[in-house]
């Protein structure tokens, strides 16, 4: 049985630009592989992995570690903004679709219970 966690979230991809552009991102834990990182891969091929505590943080606070900040937008959005050397992205999420990723991983990571 494995571990691992997958789901899709809709996310917006902040721009100037007067039309959003909607992109489906795999959001991805594997406990196994390393059970303190979540991994968030873009249709693009780009895959980010940062800490989950960073995540969890950031849908209640503004946070940054390193490239990489969330931040809670309204009540029920959440901002993740990637730093790379040609620039910054800013995607947006349902923070609802977050939690519920975070609450599955930490079910993923869970102890199985002794019988």
């Amino acid at each position: 049985m494995s571990l691992a966690v997958e789901e899709e979230a809709l996310a917006r991809i902040v721009t100037d630009a007067p039309q959003p552009r909607s992109v489906r991102v795999v959001l991805g834990y594997d406990p196994t592989a390393d059970p303190l990182a979540v991994r968030f891969a873009f249709p693009s091929g780009i895959e980010w992995a940062f800490p989950r505590e960073l995540l969890e943080t950031g849908l209640r606070a503004p946070t940054r570690r390193g490239d990489i900040g969330v931040w809670p937008c309204g009540r029920v959005q959440a901002v993740v903004e990637f730093h790379t050397p040609d620039g910054v992205a800013l995607v947006q999420f349902d923070a609802k679709a977050l939690i519920r990723f975070l609450r599955h991983t930490y079910e993923a990571a869970a102890p199985a219970p002794s019988r």
